[in-house]
């Protein structure tokens, strides 16, 4: 059982992955301002960042290369889960400090397949 933080601002999308987690027994930190996620990281220390890449104030390229950029978050291992499928954003997210990149829409297997390769 792993603690994650997950940071996405669409609220259906974020219940969809929360009941994914969840029900794999994972413990869930639910928020949906990114610009509040390293101090969340930093106050909860969680085992794994899973974070959208398009939201209001800071995208979760900024966000994952702000938490690899610190020595007190960076061997947190981020997932990206993003609409954006282009190879370039993957590679962009990779270059970030990124352990994976998950593009939307996903299935719960992919998912939790992901997010058991990342926190290992």
């Amino acid at each position: 059982m792993s603690k994650i933080l997950l940071v996405e601002d669409n609220p259906s999308q974020m219940a969809l992955m929360e009941s994914y987690l969840r029900e794999s027994g994972h413990i869930v930190i639910r928020l949906s301002d990114p610009k509040s996620a390293f101090n969340k990281v930093i106050e909860q220390q969680p085992d794994l960042i899973v974070t959208d890449v398009v939201m209001p104030g800071m995208s979760g390229f900024e966000l994952c290369r702000k938490l690899k950029n610190n020595t007190a978050t960076a061997n947190i291992p981020v997932i990206i889960c993003s609409s954006k499928d282009q190879e370039i954003d993957r590679l962009w997210g990779m270059k970030q400090g990124a352990a994976a990149y998950l593009t939307k829409p996903f299935s719960r297997e992919q998912l939790l397949r992901t997010v058991q390769l990342a926190v290992v």
